[in-house]
């Protein structure tokens, strides 16, 4: 009894589409990563300004306790800007891929007609009579 509520459960909630829709966008998340971090970030690196411009950032206070240890307290422009970039070309890549597995039926063109004088009904270039009022057609 149970089991087969479950089984009710799975098949008219899509709680199984649901399930699986997750687990291949997790697998095609990591697809994108990986081509954006290996693929498109190298490049994108090369273009831009030499060293390390993630890191950049703003040093609003530097302190030392007793240990030695230093604590900085900065803006990571540098870090947010990256990040920036990161989500544009993971959202470009993403949209794609979409695009490319995705393709819509284009629509079928609309049947030719013509206009009836007395109804004003759309009916067959081929027709004699209107199909709505019965009218002759010329």
């Amino acid at each position: 009894m149970l089991i087969q509520e479950f089984k009710a459960f799975l098949t008219k909630t899509n709680a199984l589409a649901l399930a699986i829709g997750f687990i291949i966008g997790a697998a095609t998340g990591k697809v994108v990563s990986a081509v954006v971090d290996d693929l498109i970030m190298p490049v994108v690196g090369l273009l831009l300004p030499a060293g390390d411009w993630q890191q950049a950032q703003i040093v609003l206070s530097r302190s030392t306790d007793a240990a030695g240890k230093v604590t900085v307290n900065a803006i990571k422009y540098g870090h947010f800007f990256g990040a920036g970039l990161d989500f544009l070309i993971i959202a470009f890549v993403v949209f794609l891929i979409t695009k490319a597995l995705i393709r819509g039926e284009p629509e079928p063109a609309p049947e030719p007609g013509k206009q009836c004088p007395e109804c004003m009904e759309t009916v067959p270039v081929a027709a004699r009579k209107c199909r709505a009022c019965g009218s002759t057609l010329s």
